[in-house]
């Protein structure tokens, strides 16, 4: 009888092992991005959705972990001085690319894909967005057959700006061979459906609503957990919590810009857990010092060679006095909780660049900003409440993407400047439009283009700030000429700042660096090109049943999603 039961047991796992239909669920990973990505990449859309969404399958050279240390993706290893890698006069660093790479198509990985990225993206006809950081870098050559040697137009004092990181993946010299320049935009299906490296490769790419991948079958590394991944896009913060948080439908929520109590009472919930990390992200309003006039036409904030200045912002103690009326601390307590730190910096991180001029900023003065534009001769001359500057009334226009803390964050905005005599028009667009949207077709809803006084978001500088702070130089503007794909998007140009800038591209890490780096971000701050408000945490929340998540600041929040499971 044991021999039978035996027999038939065995004979049942062996039904159940060939039975299709007693095959085990597939498994699928679900992310939240309620702002869409526009295109999976970071080249041609701005978003860190955008850069997020590439990196599933998009992978640079070498990227960094959560504590801000390189580790070697495609790369064997990090080139330094000690093992050779970099040269000992800075004008050079050499990568060797791990053996047997493959494109998600099965084609082979090669050292010229390396240098035809830095051809694509140099080529400012490209529009690249990440134009500013190949600037110093003067070629890329193949050295051999896994090896590439990029050399610098000066000594870099930091080599890893370039295919480092998510923001700076590598892309197939193959499938975009005839993307370079003004083809760049037109090349739909390249931009669309790159081919990576990473653990999973697109299947399905729909803009500003959803991307579907799987498995990798020629990714290098062990096989991936999940069969499918499935970024969706659209709908609210609140939405994509509450479906992590308090009904457990999916496994990931990007970007939680919900205020604190509703955090806490979602994750009260416990089907899910809230996690965050700081890094050198600050929410900040950018200061149009070009004129946004329609009746301009086609020359609507554009610099012009500075012909084309602001009004009346343009005039220093005006932004300034819009500085001194906020209320950071409000904003961060209220609006932020514990993913959130007043700030009155650009530069907040690593701890020896920020500086310590500016924190006056954290108490908010209203009466002294009144003072400042009485004095400066900035005066309500026809008592309808609205201040003046040679003759032009102080009404601004502040945009932004729809979320709901940037929209409490504008009516305090408001109301505050309110006070001191300026009349504030809110304004906000579609995330998936202001961040990705095309400048040419939709000009009104991009940040590119700037049709506003102000406008608010968040970016950072990076673990090194120097490729940050050349993107805010003066030929850096974003115009016409260069698809308002730069970075300089307040359209300042300072020749101080220039020339503080150069001496920093010469400076090795160290003391002398340091100074620099604070003296660069005090000139935009203190000009007031850009008003600093909150150092923000990224926050996200993943179901509890998610494992391998480490959540990192520094980089994209996917870079080890090839890690994670249930």
């Amino acid at each position: 009888m044991r021999t039978l039961a035996l027999g038939l047991t065995l004979l049942l796992l062996l039904l159940t092992a060939c039975n299709p239909f007693e095959s085990s669920e597939e498994r699928v990973l679900t992310l939240l991005y309620w702002q869409a990505p526009t295109l999976p990449g970071p080249y041609l859309a701005a978003g860190y959705k955008d850069r997020d969404a590439g990196a599933i399958t998009l992978e640079p050279l070498a990227s960094y972990d959560p504590d801000g240390n390189l580790v070697p993706r495609l790369a064997v290893e990090i080139p330094t001085l000690a093992n050779g890698g970099v040269s000992a006069d800075l004008m050079s660093i050499t990568w060797t690319l791990r053996e047997g790479l493959k494109w998600s198509d099965g084609s082979d990985v090669t050292p010229e894909d390396v240098a035809f990225t830095w051809r694509y993206c140099a080529d400012e006809a490209t529009g690249c967005l990440a134009h500013s950081a190949f600037a110093d870098v003067a070629s890329v050559e193949v050295v051999d057959a896994l090896t590439v040697r990029m050399t610098f137009d000066a000594p870099s004092q930091y080599p890893y700006n370039v295919f480092v990181g998510a923001g700076s993946p590598i892309i197939s010299s193959a499938q975009f061979a005839g993307c370079i320049g003004a083809a760049a935009t037109s090349c739909a299906e390249q931009n669309e459906n790159p081919l990576g490296t990473g653990p999973y490769r697109i299947v399905e790419f729909t803009p500003n609503d959803q991307a579907v991948y799987e498995r990798n079958p020629h990714y290098r590394g062990d096989e991936p957990y999940f069969d499918r991944v499935e970024l969706r896009g659209g709908g609210e913060a609140i939405e994509a919590a509450r479906a992590v948080l308090e009904t457990g439908e999916a496994d990931y929520a990007w970007n939680l810009q919900l205020k604190p109590e509703e955090i806490a009472a979602l994750e009260a919930g416990g089907q899910g857990t809230v996690i965050a990390a700081f890094a050198s992200d600050v929410e900040r309003i950018v200061v149009n010092q070009t004129n946004p006039d329609p009746a301009l036409g086609d020359d609507r904030s554009e610099y012009l060679g500075g012909s084309n200045p602001h009004p009346f912002l343009t005039f220093t103690p005006i932004a300034q006095a819009m500085s001194m009326a906020i209320d950071r601390g409000l904003v961060a307590q209220r609006l932020y909780g514990s993913a959130g730190e007043a700030t009155c910096n650009l530069v907040v991180g690593p701890p020896s660049y920020v500086s310590a001029s500016n924190d006056g900023c954290l108490v908010q003065d209203i009466e002294g900003a009144k003072r400042l534009l009485d004095e400066s001769g900035v005066v309500d001359s026809d008592g309808d409440g609205i201040r003046e500057h040679a003759g032009v009334p102080l009404r601004i226009v502040y945009q932004t993407s729809t979320n709901a803390v940037r929209q409490e964050t504008q009516a305090l905005v408001r109301d505050w400047w309110r006070q001191i005599g300026i009349e504030t028009e809110l304004v906000d667009h579609d995330a998936s439009l202001f961040f990705g949207g095309d400048p040419v077709q939709s000009p009104d809803e991009s940040y590119r283009r700037f049709f506003a006084d102000v406008q608010m978001y968040t970016t950072g500088t990076g673990i090194d700030p120097q490729d940050y702070l050349s993107g805010l130089s003066c030929e850096h503007i974003q115009t016409r000429e260069n698809n308002w794909g730069d970075s300089n998007v307040a359209r300042a140009c300072n020749a101080e700042y220039d020339a503080v800038y150069a001496e920093l591209a010469g400076t090795p890490l160290g003391a002398e660096r340091e100074v620099l780096v604070k003296r660069l971000n005090d000139i935009v701050v203190q000009r007031y090109y850009q008003i600093p408000l909150v150092n923000r945490a990224s926050l996200s929340a993943h179901v509890n049943t998610l494992q391998g998540v480490r959540m990192n600041a520094w980089d994209s929040e996917l870079w080890n999603i090839a890690e994670w499971r249930r």
